[in-house]
């Protein structure tokens, strides 16, 4: 684990890759703790990340970082309530402008990439970038891509891309640099359901290709 201070009042606990299942449940047990501890103003849960924004400037950087350190070293395991989630998807065509490029780049027919991308049921590690934007874990490592260096200025929602190791759904249109592979038309965010988020830290998603797409 890293541990360190961003900016004069942030500090940032982060794991070295590969990402893991084990360390994001000790992250949310540690979130969950956090949230109650004095002088803590805001604890932000990212993917095998953490970042706490103190109250306060500290009067020590060092006893900051070692407070930390303590903390996670004390940090038990949380496991959410979930639910488990399969998604129709449109693959390519129209739905997935990059399925075909992407497929290129990770020596795969584009069949194959639809093939392993559903194949796998992935874990849902944090909400973030937009509202009900789902950072999913659990892609194949054959798939991993990196995003366009060039972001589209226009990313439609329900839109499955990925980015690196990881896979995920715009709930809105936005601009945008993942590697759009398809399409949904589940609503992951909707502020006028009771519970607007389609998706929580902890939820598994499973894809299913459609038959309007490549399947």
């Amino acid at each position: 684990m890293r541990y360190y201070m961003f900016g004069e009042s942030t500090l940032v606990i982060e794991s070295r890759p590969p990402v893991s299942l084990a360390v994001q449940q000790r992250i949310w047990g540690l979130a969950q703790q956090l949230v109650h501890e004095p002088g803590v103003a805001e604890v932000i849960p990212g993917m095998n990340n953490l970042t706490i924004r103190l109250q306060a400037i500290p009067l020590s950087q060092q006893e900051a970082v070692s407070q930390l350190k303590a903390w996670w070293q004390a940090a038990e395991s949380f496991i959410p309530a979930s639910k488990n989630i399969d998604i129709s998807v449109i693959y390519g065509k129209a739905a997935g402008p990059d399925l075909s490029s992407l497929a290129e780049t990770v020596g795969l027919t584009p069949k194959q990439v639809v093939e392993a991308h559903s194949a796998e049921r992935y874990t849902v590690f944090f909400i973030g970038f937009q509202p009900g934007f789902p950072y999913l874990s659990g892609l194949s490592p054959h798939l991993a891509c990196p995003r366009h260096k060039t972001p589209r200025l226009s990313v439609p929602a329900g839109s499955v891309g990925i980015a690196g190791s990881q896979t995920g759904i715009y709930p809105l249109t936005s601009p945008g640099g993942w590697q759009i592979i398809g399409q949904t038309s589940s609503l992951l965010f909707d502020e006028t359901r009771e519970a607007p988020f389609l998706l929580h830290p902890g939820d598994t998603v499973r894809f299913i290709p459609h038959k309007d797409g490549l399947c």
